[in-house]
């Protein structure tokens, strides 16, 4: 079984179903069923990149939150995103970005709060209908 991948605020987890790192050209590593967490590109950000392939990479102002409770380790923070990930899974986006790992207590028990927005990578500049998504994962 191979190690849990350290997850941080700010990191691009894809679908990769339609294969689309490939597609576009940016290293990505396994990291939950067909979800995969992308590489840090140097001097160069992720939209730019996506953009410049003549793509699209859409942010969805809604936040999904998990709740894990416990100490805060790496396999929380994987227990908690694979949750967030079924969410975003069912609207059919093709990305996810990391936008916060909290630990909180109460009443000395110690939880976190992972915080996610869903992104899309697609070539149309309108955001596609969730048929549409979802019709575009299916035939991948």
């Amino acid at each position: 079984m191979p190690l849990p991948i350290h997850v941080h605020v700010g990191a691009i987890l894809i679908d990769e179903t339609p294969r689309i790192t490939q597609l576009l050209g940016f290293e990505s590593e396994p990291y939950s069923g067909n979800w995969r967490l992308v590489r840090a590109l140097p001097g160069l950000s992720l939209e730019q990149k996506i953009r410049a392939s003549g793509w699209n990479f859409f942010f969805m102002a809604t936040e999904v939150k998990a709740i894990v409770i416990g100490a805060l380790g790496t396999n929380k923070i994987q227990n908690g995103l694979k949750r967030i990930l079924q969410k975003v899974r069912r609207q059919h986006f093709n990305s996810l970005e990391v936008t916060g790992i909290d630990e909180r207590r109460f009443l000395g028990l110690p939880y976190a709060v992972i915080s996610a927005h869903s992104r899309h990578i697609q070539q149309s500049c309108y955001l596609d209908n969730v048929e549409t998504r979802r019709t575009f994962q299916r035939n991948a």
